[in-house]
């Protein structure tokens, strides 16, 4: 984007499991000065509600603006509102499914479906395991269609010693689809690798 551009990301948070990752891209995002755009699903907040302490204030006072998830006329569900792209986070089957089937049932979906056309990144951070056909599929098409699944994958390399650090990890590499660098996260480079040596070579020997 240039200078004289908006600079703002969709951030969607959907039923699956896995709340603290928009927690915290949203943190991150605003330390940037990305502003957000925040979308919460019904179930989203639920899970917001099992596995967090936050109120639905605490989350939705992370983002720039906040839209109701039947809100279909926001300036989100427009290709001609400017944005850097989307990121779903976490991203149930559900939204999975309508998006890669083309329907637009919410803002949430609707938003994915304008970001996709508009090839913009859309990056669905997946949490559901195991995967059946369907599911496979249906990352599939979202891939096809120029979206990124990414599902929240630890890195262990760094040797991460609590909960924040590994998520962390998964959102920094997530920012990264949307080329903004981001130090909360151990990357590998020269410096990292020099660290972990010594254990190469014991595994050498």
């Amino acid at each position: 984007m240039t200078a004289a551009q908006p600079d703002r990301i969709i951030v969607a948070v959907s039923g699956a499991s896995g709340t603290i990752y928009a927690v915290r891209a949203l943190d991150i995002l605003r330390s940037l000065g990305i502003e957000t755009h925040l979308i919460v699903t019904k179930a989203g907040h639920l899970n917001r509600a099992y596995e967090t302490d936050l109120t639905r204030e605490d989350l939705e006072s992370r983002a720039d603006r906040v839209y109701n998830i039947a809100d279909v006329a926001a300036p989100i569900s427009s290709g001609s509102y400017l944005t850097r792209g989307m990121l779903v986070a976490p991203a149930s089957m559900r939204a999975v499914g309508e998006i890669a089937t083309g329907v637009s049932s919410s803002l949430l979906s609707r938003a994915a479906d304008v970001v996709l056309k508009e090839r913009r990144p859309l990056v669905m951070m997946v949490r559901e395991t195991p995967l059946n056909l369907i599911h496979l599929r249906n990352m599939t098409t979202i891939t096809e269609a120029g979206g990124i699944i990414f599902p929240p994958v630890p890195a262990f390399y760094s040797r991460p010693q609590t909960i924040g650090e590994i998520v962390d990890h998964s959102v920094g590499r997530a920012l990264d689809q949307f080329h903004l660098h981001t130090d909360t996260f151990p990357r590998w480079d020269d410096a990292l690798r020099a660290a972990v040596s010594s254990r190469h070579r014991e595994v050498e020997e």
